[in-house]
């Protein structure tokens, strides 16, 4: 059978088809494949035929075939996850259905894109089943833990993994903490205790239009990116009591409750560029985009002082709420946002510390190394929170 031959067979077998002719259609197939001329398309053509006539052994054989020479034929796995599911193999059919998802790109015809949400449907199915399964065999554990949990959530599918990914600087081998223990801070006790009179001394300061400053600001001589239209928006703006390491006199003197109770506090001190400390304001209506911080050898904390409804905060894959008065350190490293939909201002404290993991010594080099990139390349800080 020459090529033009078996091209001529296999337009027969595809109209064959079309007559619901799966008998005639098969011969013609298997004609070509004979003939050692079958492409992908004339043996998934052999698989839809033996699978009109109930030989399913016969239309498995097939599409293999099929996919061996085109794995990504869309059609081919789709009928293969078919076969599967029809057959009862679960397993093997979920995974053609992801595969089918995972292979299907943006611009396809109607027909495809029906039997694309198809298989997207059934891999919601057996992910269920599945997850219905490992619930029912995981039910007699008594209090897992927090981690596994938070590892059934991935195996589910209901969470994405976010790593640290800082902007600037990282330090290897620290462990990937979305939000930190609460018990691991001691120190935090004497900051909640002072709350009341934090949020009195920021009263008195918001009462001032121009007591705040947009928080994200341009640098003369640098490049300025605009992310989330939130350069020079006041939208997100902040109250300095320390800034790139140094305290704002002025400011400091305004609130001597809130440097009394951070004074034991392991603040990220780097000449120039650390510890941050600051009123933060999140304007009503306001979103911080989500973003990443600079260098992964610290923690942010936040002491919420005023949060009306309707405001949340997000690290990786964890939301919050803010209340008054109780803080949390997390890693900004890891991509995190945040927003206010309510119609009142949101306040918190917010400032930097080492992270615990990091050695006296570390923390002595990690401050070395700054300070000496800024001697060598004479500008200070291009990092914020």
């Amino acid at each position: 059978m020459s090529p033009a031959t078996a091209q001529a067979t296999i337009r027969s077998a595809i109209e064959s088809l079309r007559r619901s002719d799966a008998r005639g259609a098969r011969a013609l197939f298997e004609q070509v494949v004979a003939a050692g001329l079958a492409d992908a398309d004339a043996l998934l053509g052999l698989a839809y035929a033996c699978g009109n006539l109930q030989d399913a052994a016969a239309a498995l054989r097939a599409v293999d075939a099929a996919l061996a020479l085109a794995p990504r034929d869309l059609r081919a796995l789709i009928f293969r996850a078919d076969l599967s599911a029809a057959a009862g193999d679960d397993r093997a059919a979920a995974a053609f259905y992801r595969a089918v998802t995972r292979a299907a790109p943006e611009d396809l015809v109607p027909a495809l894109r029906q039997e694309v949400a198809r298989a997207e449907t059934m891999c919601e199915r057996y992910a269920r089943q599945f997850e219905l399964h490992l619930k029912q065999q995981l039910g007699q554990i008594d209090a897992p833990s927090e981690r596994f949990s938070q590892s059934l959530e991935l195996l589910f599918g209901r969470k994405q993994i976010y790593r640290q990914e800082p902007r600037l600087y990282y330090f290897p081998e620290l462990p990937q903490i979305q939000f930190y223990p609460r018990a691991d801070f001691p120190w935090l006790d004497r900051v909640e205790a002072a709350t009341a009179e934090i949020r009195t001394e920021m009263l008195t300061i918001l009462q001032e239009d121009d007591a705040f400053a947009p928080y994200v600001q341009g640098a003369v001589g640098r490049p300025s990116l605009n992310r989330g239209d939130m350069l020079g928006n006041r939208d997100w703006s902040a109250f300095y009591l320390w800034k790139d390491g140094a305290p704002v006199a002025a400011n400091v003197a305004r609130c001597p409750r809130t440097m009394a109770a951070l004074a034991e506090v392991p603040m990220c001190r780097m000449p120039g560029r650390g510890p941050a400390i600051l009123f933060s304001l999140l304007r009503p209506g306001a979103r911080i985009p989500a973003h990443n911080g600079f260098l992964n050898t610290r923690l942010i904390c936040h002491l919420p002082l005023t949060v009306p409804p309707s405001c949340g905060f997000r690290v990786g894959n964890e939301t919050r709420d803010w209340v008054e008065g109780r803080a949390w350190l997390f890693d900004d490293t890891i991509e995190h946002e945040a927003w206010n939909l309510s119609e009142q201002p949101r306040v918190i404290l917010l400032f930097e510390v080492w992270r615990p993991e990091l050695t006296l010594g570390e923390r002595t080099m990690v401050s070395a190394m700054f300070e000496a990139i800024d001697q060598q390349q004479g500008r200070g800080a291009e990092w914020g929170i």
